[in-house]
C-alpha cells in the first residue's frame, strides 16, 4: 500500500514538468563581427526568451537598440546599418525538434527550427544549442552564423574596408519556470 501511495506521489509530482513554460528577460544575446585584422564584440543583457514543454515552442527576441559594441561610433553606425527605428527587433520563432528529457539535469544537445526574422526579413533557420534543466529553471545555450545578405542587410564600409557578412551569434539565457494558473 505504501509503496502504490508513494507511486502516485511521485506521479503526481513530476507530471507539472512536461507541461511547464519558461520565462527570462535577462538573457544575454553577443554577435562578433570583423573587418580585416579587427574583431569586435557586440552584446546585450536584454534577450528575452520562453519555452513550453508542452508543445516544445521556443520564442526569443531582443530589441537591436540594447547592443552595444563597446564603441559609440560603431553603435550609431550599427543602429543605422539594421535600420532599428523601422526594424527595432530580431526574433526568433519555433520548436525544439530534437529528443529533451525535462526530468534530466544533464546538459542536452537540441535542435530548434523555426524563423529568424530580422531587419524585416525572415528566414527559415535550423539552429543547434543546448538545453540543461537546474534547479533554478532551463539553461539555454545556443550559436550559428548569421549572413547579413540573407536579410538584405548591407554591411557598412569605410573606404574599401568592409564589415565581413558573417555574424557568429550566441544567446545564452536561464529561463525561470512561470507558475501556471
Amino acid at each position: 500500500m505504501k509503496k502504490i501511495l508513494f507511486l502516485t506521489l511521485l506521479s503526481i509530482l513530476s507530471v507539472p514538468v512536461v507541461g511547464q513554460s519558461y520565462y527570462s528577460e535577462t538573457g544575454t544575446a553577443q554577435f562578433t563581427s570583423s573587418v580585416p585584422l579587427h574583431n569586435f564584440t557586440g552584446t546585450s543583457e536584454s534577450l528575452v526568451g520562453m519555452i513550453k514543454l508542452e508543445d516544445m515552442s521556443v520564442d526569443f527576441y531582443i530589441d537591436l537598440e540594447t547592443l552595444d559594441t563597446g564603441n559609440a561610433k560603431r553603435d550609431k553606425d550599427m543602429l543605422l546599418t539594421l535600420e532599428t527605428k523601422k526594424y527595432p527587433f530580431g526574433e526568433f520563432f519555433g520548436k525544439i525538434t530534437s529528443e529533451f528529457d525535462a526530468s534530466s539535469s544533464e546538459e542536452q544537445p537540441v535542435i530548434v527550427e523555426g524563423n529568424f526574422t530580422i531587419h524585416g526579413q525572415t528566414k527559415e533557420v535550423k539552429i543547434e544549442g543546448t538545453l540543461t534543466n537546474t534547479d533554478e529553471g532551463l539553461l539555454v545555450k545556443a550559436a550559428w552564423i548569421l549572413n547579413l545578405d540573407d536579410y538584405d542587410i548591407v554591411p557598412p564600409k569605410l573606404l574599401i574596408i568592409k564589415v565581413d557578412e558573417e555574424q557568429a551569434i550566441e544567446i545564452e539565457a536561464l529561463l525561470k519556470p512561470v507558475e501556471e494558473g
